[in-house]
């Protein structure tokens, strides 16, 4: 017999995946680190801005405000405005999570797949036929319009096997539809171009108390439901028969997973606007991190995703002082280039 060959004797030992109570941990350790970067960020948002405020200034107005000019800017204007913030991001992350593991699809996210887009035409309809101008008003519009979409979209892309092109694609023509409709009632009507410009291109410029007050439970409502369904969604990313063999429920996973898709893009884009790829970017950014178990994925995308939305909305506070920059054309041009590099990806091209 020939003896072994110098390279397969010398080949190296794969090595060993470590522990499941050591990648436990360092998932706990990664998550409580995002957690301490989220807070730095938030104490960015309410410290940074078109008004320079020293941080004494900053301290007071949070804890001591006396109504004084600094006081009411920190108080009443840029403290709701990183709350709404965290709010969105959160929900806008678990969404693009949840759609992703939902439809097993990298590009699911609710800007691509239309979601935002339904959102918005039906507030922009609300408020240019129906007279609505509160939020609590068209709240409900807004859910309306993403439910309709998210079945429209799922039913053209899935009508013969869902695949992620077909769903990328059923979602880039709805959005780009709508995003039309949007646009033409607003060159149709002057009095909802001037309420709405702003509301569009996504913004966390007209954050209030008030804003928060009536968004949070929604969107509270649709973050515990993630959290239920987050061994569910493990199953169901398997297969069908894989997910009833473990004992899930794919229609029943697939229903809660549409109602809080709803629920949380509903509320964000009530609140702020249709902002695009933050639910795109974050979840693979995640899974890169933490892998593709949904009991991490979700809490880490809850938490990132506001570090990035945040983040942005004080870059565009930055660069065009004393102007800003709306947070949702930041976003995009964040996430334009980021969407490229992920569909040039070997494993993307194939799909």
């Amino acid at each position: 017999m020939l003896p072994d060959s110098p390279t397969k004797s010398r080949a190296e030992p794969i090595p060993a995946e470590p522990p499941p109570a050591r990648r436990a941990a360092a998932r706990a350790a990664g998550l409580l680190l995002a957690v301490a970067v989220l807070l730095l960020v938030c104490v960015a948002s309410i410290a940074i801005g078109a008004k320079s405020i020293p941080l004494d200034g900053v301290w007071h107005g949070l804890f001591h405000s006396a109504g004084t000019g600094d006081d009411v800017i920190v108080a009443d204007v840029r403290l709701p405005r990183t709350v709404l913030g965290l709010l969105v991001g959160c929900a806008l992350g678990l969404a693009g999570a949840v759609m992703q593991a939902l439809t097993r699809n990298p590009l699911a996210e609710p800007g691509l797949l239309g979601v935002n887009a339904g959102a918005a035409a039906a507030v922009v309809s609300a408020i240019s036929f129906l007279g609505v101008t509160s939020l609590t008003g068209y709240v409900w519009f807004a859910f309306l319009g993403a439910a309709v979409v998210s079945v429209l979209v799922y039913a053209l892309g899935g009508s013969r096997g869902a695949t992620p092109v077909r769903l990328a694609l059923a979602g880039t023509a709805m959005t780009a539809a709508l995003f039309g409709y949007v646009n033409a009632v607003q060159l149709l009507d002057s009095a909802a171009l001037d309420r709405l410009r702003f509301w569009t291109v996504g913004s966390l410029a007209s954050a209030d108390m008030a804003t928060v007050g009536k968004v949070w439970p929604f969107i509270a409502a649709g973050v515990l439901l993630t959290l239920v369904i987050a061994r569910p969604l493990n199953a169901l990313e398997m297969g069908d028969e894989t997910a009833r063999a473990l004992g899930a429920s794919p229609a029943r996973t697939r229903v809660l997973a549409m109602v809080a898709i709803t629920l949380l893009c509903g509320a964000a884009t009530a609140a702020c606007g249709p902002i695009v790829f933050i639910g795109l970017m974050v979840p693979h950014l995640v899974r890169s991190l933490t892998g593709p178990d949904m009991r991490w994925v979700l809490p880490y995308a809850a938490v990132l995703s506001p570090v990035l939305l945040l983040g942005s909305d004080v870059v565009g506070r930055i660069v065009a002082r004393p102007s800003e920059l709306q947070v949702g054309i930041v976003t995009a041009l964040i996430g334009g280039p980021v969407f490229i590099q992920l569909v040039r990806r070997k494993r993307m091209a194939q799909l």
